[in-house]
């Protein structure tokens, strides 16, 4: 069940970027808090290179936005109606979950063929189960940013406030260490777009966009890719423009998404890039926690396929 956040942050596209104060708590070690301190200001995002079109006839980009996310503003009509930048007939294509093999190339090579571009989500696991793959992903010139570190339900009670911070902020850590280093931009977005409204108050004191959406594909649920082809476009048909949801985790949607692409490019529909002002600050307790994990032996935790992977038959 969805829940809706009580509260919409102030942001808006291409404002001036301030400098804000916030304080960090690391993960629960028994350790100290360190006492509050001035961000330092970020510098600005660099422009993702995008490889040149040689499809003359492809969907393509209609424009590109640029997001500043001071004081963390909400995107999406399912949760935040105030930042309607949407002009009729135009689409933000999302996936979340990745990166995943064999699924996340798929898209990949889907929206390059059509010369489009997406924002991604990846789970922080995931990334560092896969960095080559995430690093695709920004090599191709999408936006990336972050899903939380293991996609845990932050609206279980079961989990204190710090604990959810723990999952916001690793996950943050471990995209930007998958990506060599190069911090991510800072969009989030909630798994299950489930929004505890004291963590829709942390990502704003934080300065990052959250993200919902304005159409969902509920492709995790669809048996084949012809359903999620039909929810999507009936969906974007009916609403006329929007932010789509998706998941390059699921082998359904990378089997949709040539088609979708195809249908919206038919129903003159425009893709918009969103690109952040500046890269997101990650933590560097965090930063360093990753580090010292990803040290420790992993084998256990790792999913068969990120360990033995068929080259030949």
């Amino acid at each position: 069940m969805r829940i809706r956040a009580g509260m919409i942050f102030a942001g808006a596209i291409s404002l001036l970027a301030s400098s804000a104060a916030w304080s960090q708590t690391p993960a629960a070690k028994g350790m100290a808090a360190p006492q509050a301190a001035p961000a330092p200001i970020p510098a600005a995002a660099p422009a993702p290179t995008r490889p040149p079109c040689n499809n003359p006839s492809a969907l393509g980009i209609g424009r590109t936005v640029e997001i500043d996310t001071t004081g963390g503003p909400g995107f999406g009509f399912e949760h935040f109606k105030e930042l309607d930048f949407l002009r009729d007939k135009e689409v933000v294509l999302t996936f979340d979950d990745g990166p995943w093999p064999v699924n996340t190339p798929a898209v990949l090579k889907a929206l390059a063929e059509e010369c489009t571009t997406g924002i991604f989500f990846p789970i922080g696991k995931h990334a560092t189960y896969y960095p080559e793959i995430l690093k695709q992903v920004m090599a191709a010139g999408h936006s990336i940013g972050s899903h939380t570190w293991s996609h845990a339900a932050l609206v279980n009670k079961k989990l204190n406030e710090q604990q959810r911070k723990d999952e916001i902020e690793k996950g943050f850590s471990a995209v930007k260490w998958a990506l060599g280093g190069k911090a991510p931009a800072p969009f989030f977005r909630f798994p299950a777009l489930q929004h505890p409204p004291e963590m829709v108050t942390y990502l704003g004191d934080r300065n990052i966009g959250i993200f919902s959406c304005d159409l969902d594909s509920f492709d995790f649920k669809a048996s084949k890719a012809q359903t999620i082809i039909d929810n999507v476009m009936r969906k974007v048909e009916k609403n006329g423009k929007g932010i789509i949801l998706m998941h390059d985790f699921q082998k359904h949607t990378a089997e949709a998404l040539p088609e979708i692409l195809k249908k919206l490019k038919a129903g003159g529909y425009k893709v918009v890039a969103m690109r952040a002002k500046t890269p997101v600050l990650t933590i560097a307790q965090y930063d360093e926690d990753i580090v010292k994990d990803l040290k420790l032996p992993t084998v256990s935790s790792r999913p068969v396929s990120s360990v033995v992977q068929t080259i030949s038959e």
